[in-house]
């Protein structure tokens, strides 16, 4: 998962506090402001006194050389190194990456954080953002909270819906107001994700909740951060989902709570190629999955040959963790 540390170097309250309301994931400071920072609000430090230590857990790494490459992954496999380089073809980031280094680049312009979370589309995991306007702060870090990665997504095509009778079903509610299109990516097998419509959607019968996707039982599987997945049933309050969009854009959302009740339940069976898919949903008008066009779709309307939002993964999971291995779920 992408993280955004900000250096405030020299000091500056307003600065600490212009990261710290933009969702900065960690802060930078000179030694001896640790405690300022912690004044504030509650977030991890890094300085010499901080709760990641310069010059021991974390190291600053200037690139002169095409030779400092097997250094820097030396480095990279016990200690967080923060790279900094006026000429980035020295040693291309990509290169890095490739070989598997954990490394940290540090940027002082939006411009260049894409380029470094965008480099061999994984790019890297951290960032290092500095600038001294906190302007230019808050508006870096509303963009780069909001670029996590895409999903792709494909049309499944409906085969067959049923009732199945009655089981555990959980709503997800975060602390996130969706809008159109958007959902949270649901299934019966981890590597077949049906994108379920946010309870966004105006009606006769109950007020929107764009905060809640009515997500399915209790064993299914849900997408989380990181490429991982967990079962609904083992999400709790402070957790984090991906939230997903029609168009496959991505953000994290933060659950507040689950509401697991008994609720009639329909199996939704769906084919995409000649890959049968399916998922369980409560069996009511308000519970929704998303075409092709960002549209909810009822799932007491759906038909055969609808067509709906899916993630479709090869290889298996093992924990949540996705793994090079044939497995067969039905």
């Amino acid at each position: 998962m992408r993280k955004i540390w900000v250096k405030v170097d020299p000091w500056d309250k307003k600065m600490v506090t212009t990261a710290l309301e933009g969702g900065a994931d960690a802060i930078m400071v000179p030694q001896g402001f640790t405690g300022k920072v912690k004044e504030l609000g509650r977030i991890q430090t890094i300085s010499e006194d901080g709760d990641l230590k310069t010059g021991e857990d974390v190291i600053f790494f200037t690139i002169k050389s095409g030779k400092d490459e097997d250094e820097i992954l030396k480095l990279s496999q016990n200690k967080k190194v923060i790279l900094q380089c006026t000429d980035w073809t020295i040693i291309p980031l990509e290169n890095l990456i490739a070989k598997g280094a954990d490394v940290i680049a540090q940027v002082n312009s939006f411009e260049d954080a894409q380029t470094a979370f965008g480099i061999l589309e994984k790019g890297v995991n951290h960032i290092l953002f500095h600038t001294k306007d906190p302007l230019e702060l808050k508006k870096t870090l509303s963009q780069l909270k909001s670029l996590e990665d895409k999903t792709s997504l494909e049309t499944a095509r409906i085969i067959e819906v049923i009732s199945v009778g009655m089981g555990d079903r959980v709503c997800v509610d975060t602390c996130t107001s969706m809008t159109s299109g958007q959902g949270m990516l649901i299934g019966n097998s981890s590597s077949a994700l049906f994108l379920v419509h946010a309870e966004s959607i105006s009606n006769p019968y109950v007020s929107p909740r764009p905060f809640r996707v009515n997500a399915g039982p209790v064993h299914a599987y849900t997408r989380v951060p990181g490429d991982k997945t967990k079962y609904l049933s083992d999400l709790s309050a402070g957790d984090q989902v991906m939230i997903v969009d029609f168009k496959g854009n991505t953000t994290v959302g933060i659950v507040g709570r689950l509401k697991i009740e008994k609720r009639p339940l329909m199996l939704v069976k769906a084919v995409v190629g000649d890959k049968q898919i399916s998922t369980i949903l409560q069996n009511a008008e308000t519970i929704r999955l998303t075409d092709p066009e960002g549209k909810a779709a009822s799932v007491v309307a759906l038909k055969p040959g609808d067509e709906v939002l899916v993630a479709i993964e090869e290889g298996g999971r093992h924990f949540g963790h996705k793994i090079e291995e044939t497995i067969t779920e039905k």
